[in-house]
């Protein structure tokens, strides 16, 4: 695929401690993609990121519900709320990028999940699907039209950016190998990743390996 580099940007989805190995809420070989994102970096002008930056009583943790646990799901007022462990709590190390990662093109630090009555997936909106974070406003301000996205997970964050990205107009492609699942069981023997692939690629999002973005430049 061709990226030009005046309309194309990278983004990076949640790509922090708390969702590493030994993090609140650790994606499964979550850590395995830092290297893959220095890799491809350098081919992008330029990139923004994304940060889960909650309050210690968020509504979408299990611990601010007596008698639930976490991966359970309950109904808010904006919808069904998957129940995580604590994660992501604001200023803690934890919630910090991984500090391995590259961040010279990195121009936006998105932070959401800020309040503490609704979570948020998107990069683009909380999860009322009202709520907006900004960043569409300032991609258009900027005249990006090609979005890349990248990161963790595959099947929450990145999914829900990539939904929403493709619904505002914007040309959607994710990176397969520089994200990771978490892969929950659904119906049928099926999980939160098929689902979120079939959401994806009926709205035209497109998913390519680092090693083929690495050969078309």
């Amino acid at each position: 695929m061709k990226i030009d580099p005046a309309t194309t940007i990278f983004g990076l989805i949640d790509v922090q401690l708390t969702f590493m190995p030994g993090g609140g809420l650790a994606v499964p070989d979550g850590d395995r993609i830092v290297p893959i994102i220095n890799r491809v970096m350098p081919l992008f002008d330029h990139a923004f990121a994304t940060q889960d930056w909650h309050k210690p009583n968020h509504h979408s943790f299990a611990s601010a519900h007596p008698g639930r646990n976490p991966y359970e799901t309950i109904e808010l007022p904006y919808g069904t709320q998957t129940l995580w462990p604590d994660h992501a709590i604001a200023g803690t190390e934890e919630a910090m990028i991984h500090p391995d990662i590259d961040q010279t093109r990195i121009e936006l630090i998105i932070r959401k999940g800020c309040r503490v009555t609704l979570d948020s997936y998107s990069a683009f909106f909380e999860n009322d699907h009202v709520t907006a974070t900004g960043l569409d406003g300032w991609l258009r301000q900027r005249g990006f039209r090609q979005v890349l996205l990248c990161g963790l997970a595959t099947d929450f964050c990145v999914a829900w950016s990539a939904e929403d990205a493709a619904r505002l107009g914007y040309d959607v492609t994710i990176i397969e190998d520089a994200c990771r699942p978490i892969a929950l069981p659904t119906t049928a023997g099926r999980t939160t990743m098929d689902e979120a692939r079939d959401r994806l690629t009926a709205l035209g999002v497109r998913f390519v390996t680092s090693a083929e973005l690495v050969l078309a430049a």
